[in-house]
């Protein structure tokens, strides 16, 4: 009886030990994988130099008067291209343009998006996916497309040339994306919690504000820096619809660094290029610093 209770565990012990064997042999540092991981580091590498060489580039040339398109080192280290670029017309009001555009853009698109994406998470109605998906196709437009009848619209509205009228085109440009992101980030949000909220004599508003808004700041600092970046490096719309150089942003003033018959200004343009990336980087930096990340765990009981 005892031999008949052992011989099974003989028959599984060698195809145990074969099943081990094939796991080892299928590992990432298994030579089999070995060309993969070869191939997939030596991508990567080659996507961190082509990201990396603009990026050296825009160090190396901003302290260099007699820099060219060429990446390499300054024969001599300066700050020369900073001081000719700090006047008022080249670069402080031009950023001060953009500031105001952005940040009025991004307030508008923020607030309107968790308006507009409130009903869409907590409501349940047929007309939800079709209006989705409707959002979505919005995106996919082209602005250039966009901007022939939206330039006659403004000549005939005459709202051309006019800082208010450019502003609510922009958010309303960015507004589609900002809804389908916001409404994603607000269905993370229990609605038990709101519920618990009405039961205590709250509002929509009220609950909308106090516990679904706190709890989303993550979701709406992705918001804010997408819209924000996206109204920072906006040139075409603002190009075409502020005619006024005491009117336009950074992003349309940069051209001033490209002089006739081809000639550039590369270390004034490296020079102006990093102080005109500081404030994204910034905001993103004070986004990841102060807000934090979701924190839902133990808010419901199952």
């Amino acid at each position: 009886m005892s031999e008949a209770i052992a011989h099974p565990a003989a028959k599984t012990a060698p195809s145990s030990a074969s099943g081990r064997k094939r796991r080892r042999l299928n590992t990432p540092t298994s030579p089999r994988h070995g060309a993969s991981a070869f191939f997939s580091y030596l991508a990567m590498a080659v996507i961190f130099v082509v990201f990396i060489t603009p990026l050296l580039w825009l160090l190396l040339a901003a302290f260099d008067t007699k820099a060219t398109f060429q990446t390499k080192l300054p024969s001599h280290w300066t700050l020369d291209n900073f001081s000719a670029i700090m006047t008022k017309d080249l670069t402080f009001l031009p950023l001060w343009n953009s500031l105001v555009l952005s940040l009025s853009v991004t307030v508008i698109v923020v607030v309107c998006s968790v308006l507009a994406a409130y009903p869409l998470s907590r409501y349940q109605s047929r007309f939800n996916k079709p209006f989705l998906y409707s959002v979505l196709f919005g995106t996919c437009l082209p602005i250039s497309f966009l901007m022939v009848p939206v330039y006659a619209l403004f000549v005939s509205m005459n709202l051309l040339d006019s800082t208010v009228g450019t502003i609510l085109f922009m958010a309303a440009s960015s507004l589609p994306m900002a809804v389908w992101m916001t409404k994603n980030f607000m269905d993370s949000v229990p609605i038990e919690l709101e519920e618990a909220a009405w039961v205590d004599g709250a509002s929509l508003l009220r609950s909308l504000r106090l516990i679904v808004v706190p709890l989303m700041k993550p979701g709406l600092a992705v918001v804010s820096i997408y819209v924000f970046m996206g109204s920072w490096g906006n040139f075409f719309v603002p190009y075409m619809l502020l005619l006024s150089p005491s009117k336009q942003p950074a992003a349309v003033t940069i051209y001033s660094f490209f002089g006739l018959y081809g000639t550039v200004a590369y270390g004034q343009l490296a020079a102006f290029s990093l102080i005109y990336s500081l404030p994204v980087v910034i905001m993103y930096i004070i986004s990841n610093r102060f807000l934090g990340t979701y924190s839902l765990a133990g808010g419901v009981k199952g």
